[in-house]
């Protein structure tokens, strides 16, 4: 068969795919979203918010502040026990707003002796870029919860996300904060994930547990993250809890050294944000002895997997998503390289536009390993679709078959392989499709 005749093949089949996903969306009971509701990612887990495990020595209320939406939750307040160790992971935007260089300032105080913590977050405003002005809201927002929880201002972490450059209206948390002090719950964490959420489309979750010397060890996490996705480390809010007996230098160490394979190894759109805050607390309540050894590591691969899932989560709620996508490179002459590498096609506008499309347009993928700076030999190298062989030996595999590629874009979860053949360096990164849906958002984001 021609090139041409798989081409014709290939968008013949494409043409019947749509026709049918047409039909059955016709033959489908209407299911139209409550009005003024967004419509939830495709690639949203299936089961919903997963049941997370209680984390003994952390309390979580939500409530509606209006601070730029309306009859929605927007501000969600976290006590944390006395003795809970608090690690955390920040952007290195140079314009990071005034959050998160407060939370930097406070992580590298001194922590009195068996002091409690909070953490308090608002949807809707980030409070970027914002001056004094926004340096005072923080002062202004922190203190007041310190007050009404009676622990140290020191000890008050805070996170605004949303529009940039615009004053925070701060007053209109103050004048909630006693609400949320009185309905804070153990079991509430579903409603603080709502509420951090601005273009999300769902409440992101995930956890894991670990049998510890003496006892279980539960850790349970929630994200926000849809747009402004980029490794540095990655946009979002992340706030990941364990009962886990451990010290702050241990939780920062365990920390930092899951962020590089799980949050920055996601792209949406290649913009990082000003407002990115991972924190993990340990509030040491387990009945499990501190875990070291053969404990610590498997705590430390619950804790990545964790991370990797709420990770994978912000992907599938990526603006205007409909593949996820991973970008697996291997052979590569250094790490550096490999990342290079990955990254240029996840961030390819023209490879997530021919995702999009359902294109299985590997010349897009070639030319992204072309541009991104990193070692690469042409005769050597190869590219994937799954188990597909699509091109080796410096030109396409001549077993590959056109319609056999364009069946594989099909699907929701995608794997695009590239070995370069030079080396033992590998990296993975997750991104999604670009569609209209994306532009849309952004364009109506302040409107």
């Amino acid at each position: 068969m021609s090139k041409t005749d798989w081409k014709a093949e290939a968008k013949t089949l494409k043409k019947k795919v749509k026709e049918l996903r047409a039909r059955l969306a016709d033959a489908a009971p209407a299911q139209k979203p409550a009005k003024g509701a967004k419509p939830v990612s495709p690639l949203a887990p299936k089961d919903g918010f997963p049941a997370l495990p209680l984390i003994k020595g952390v309390e979580f209320a939500a409530v509606e502040a209006g601070v730029r939406y309306q009859n929605r939750k927007d501000v969600m307040l976290v006590r944390l026990a006395p003795g809970t160790s608090v690690a955390g992971v920040f952007t290195r935007s140079s314009t990071r707003s005034g959050c998160v260089r407060d939370c930097q300032t406070k992580l590298a105080t001194k922590v009195p002796a068996g002091a409690g913590a909070a953490i308090i977050v608002n949807s809707g405003n980030s409070n970027a870029f914002t001056g004094q002005v926004g340096d005072k809201a923080v002062a202004a927002v922190t203190g007041s919860v310190a007050e009404a929880l009676g622990i140290p201002a020191s000890r008050v972490f805070s996170s605004s996300t949303g529009v940039i450059g615009e004053p925070l209206p701060y007053e209109r948390i103050t004048t909630r904060i006693p609400d949320l002090v009185t309905q804070l719950r153990e079991e509430a964490i579903d409603m603080a994930a709502l509420a951090m959420m601005t273009t999300d489309t769902f409440p992101k979750g995930a956890a894991a547990t670990v049998q510890g010397d003496g006892g279980p060890i539960h850790i349970a996490g929630i994200a926000k993250g849809s747009g402004m996705i980029a490794p540095d480390m990655a946009t979002m809010l992340v706030y990941i809890f364990t009962d886990a007996k451990l010290p702050q230098a241990t939780l920062q160490k365990l920390l930092s050294r899951n962020v590089d394979a799980t949050f920055n190894s996601i792209t949406v759109d290649s913009d990082t944000s000003t407002s990115d805050t991972l924190i993990l607390a340990a509030t040491g309540q387990s009945p499990a002895a501190e875990p070291k050894g053969a404990t610590l590591k498997a705590f430390e691969a619950a804790l990545h997997g964790v991370m990797h899932d709420l990770a994978c989560q912000v992907i599938r709620d990526g603006e205007g998503a409909t593949k996820l996508v991973e970008i697996r490179v291997t052979g590569a002459a250094s790490d550096a390289d490999a990342a290079r590498v990955a990254f240029s096609i996840a961030n390819s506008p023209l490879v997530k536009t021919a995702i999009a499309g359902q294109d299985p347009n590997w010349g897009r993928i070639v030319a992204a390993i072309g541009k991104s700076g990193a070692e690469a030999d042409r005769d050597r190298l190869s590219i994937r679709f799954g188990d597909i062989l699509v091109a080796e030996k410096g030109w396409r595999n001549p077993n590959y078959r056109e319609e056999d590629g364009a069946t594989y874009m099909l699907q929701d979860e995608l794997v695009i392989a590239v070995d370069l053949g030079l080396g033992k360096s590998k990296r993975s990164v997750w991104t999604c499709d670009l569609t209209n849906r994306y532009i849309e958002i952004n364009a109506d984001y302040r409107s």
